[in-house]
């Protein structure tokens, strides 16, 4: 199928070069950080988890998304997906390479990662965290080449890939739900120590995932002659919805424990983000950005009318991925440090080198998208006889 994707017209080779050229940028500095050292970064003793991490912890989302395609085809027949379902799977690789490529440059020295293989801690949560994130990476790699390869050939795929097919969706669960056990296993951290953590995680990933996925579908349908259908679009808008819903829910019942209780080691955290903390408040502008982008998505994609307009659900899209986002990443991790268990407020703010390293890397993950998806845009057009 590799000989899909080197046959493409002048917009997909534009697209891969720019793409190309964005990732050069990032790998420049990159290689800048690796001569100076992170003190190129905004982070600091008090936040040692900056934007990279905060990139790594959203993307495990996006990734854990697409169980819910592979789920409702391969588990309850649901065989609407089945024209989505590899889409789904080759965005779960590549937000997966996007996350090893963030923590490869939060480490600094390439060489420490070997330290997690080569010293392993299995009563560490990074120790698990390699293992499922690489673990479910090889299993989409595996189930998606080898049911879009039968696809090709017209033949059902084997039969020794439904026991990997049914391994993966637990195993979706659990690349977000270690991660989050990451964090809520910290007890010095009083924003990141509660139980709805892992579930907070799974909501955000089911919003940002198949929020995603739609637009990428939409995206498809325009440049190519496949078209993922309408049904499944809005089957997916239906799921980003609700999960959305819950989402905001968890995170209110945070924001009622929090203050009902009156213990300032859970409330400080949450007034930094949204008021400001003792003159401190560079993040409440983007924490009430993401409030306000979640709660319209919410309104606009409750409304059928809305949401069947594929125009208005794509900017819906948008706005839940971005909402989930700042949430996600900026809020939940820099909130999670400041201010620290002494209470006092050290601000980070992601710095230039920061930021071009972490477009160098989003840049490879559409890289690895975009030809992922040549192969099954190809593929889907060869089984339907367009030519």
């Amino acid at each position: 199928m590799l000989d899909l994707v080197i046959k493409g017209n002048k917009k997909y080779w534009t697209l891969l070069a720019v793409l190309a050229g964005i990732a050069g940028i990032g790998i420049l500095f990159y290689l800048k950080q690796f001569f100076f050292g992170l003190g190129i970064t905004g982070m600091s003793r008090d936040v040692t988890w900056g934007f990279y991490i905060a990139q790594f912890t959203f993307l495990v989302g996006v990734a854990a998304g697409g169980v819910m395609v592979v789920l409702p085809y391969y588990l309850h027949d649901y065989k609407a997906f089945g024209r989505i379902t590899v889409l789904g799977e080759f965005l779960a690789i590549a937000a997966l390479t996007m996350c090893i490529l963030f923590i490869f440059v939060d480490l600094g020295q390439p060489k420490r990662v070997f330290n997690v293989i080569l010293h392993p801690t299995p009563n560490s949560m990074l120790f698990w965290d390699m293992i499922v994130l690489n673990g479910y990476l090889f299993l989409n790699l595996i189930v998606g080449w080898n049911v879009l390869e039968s696809e090709r050939n017209g033949t059902h795929y084997q039969k020794w890939l439904k026991p990997l097919i049914y391994l993966s969706i637990p195993w979706a669960v659990s690349i977000h739900t270690v991660t989050a056990y990451l964090y809520c296993g910290l007890p010095g951290r009083h924003f990141w120590l509660t139980a709805i953590l892992a579930p907070r995680f799974l909501a955000s990933a089911f919003a940002a995932g198949p929020a995603l996925l739609v637009l990428l579908c939409l995206i498809v349908r325009r440049v190519s002659k496949f078209d993922p259908g309408a049904e499944q679009i809005q089957s997916l808008a239906k799921i980003v919805t609700y999960a959305l819903i819950i989402n905001v829910f968890f995170f209110l019942c945070e924001v009622f424990v929090a203050f009902y209780s009156n213990i300032p080691g859970h409330m400080d955290h949450i007034k930094y983000l949204f008021v400001g903390l003792h003159g401190h408040s560079q993040l409440v502008p983007w924490m009430w950005s993401s409030m306000a982008l979640m709660a319209a998505a919410i309104l606009m994609l409750l409304i059928p009318a809305v949401r069947k307009n594929e125009g208005t659900l794509a900017i819906a899209c948008v706005m839940v991925f971005i909402g989930t986002w700042i949430d996600k990443g900026m809020g939940m991790i820099s909130g999670g440090f400041v201010p620290n268990p002494m209470h006092h407020v050290n601000e980070y703010m992601p710095t230039v080198p920061e930021i071009m390293i972490t477009l160098g890397v989003w840049a490879i993950g559409f890289i690895v998208l975009t030809l992922f998806y040549k192969m099954v845009v190809g593929v889907k057009e060869e089984a339907a006889g367009v030519r």
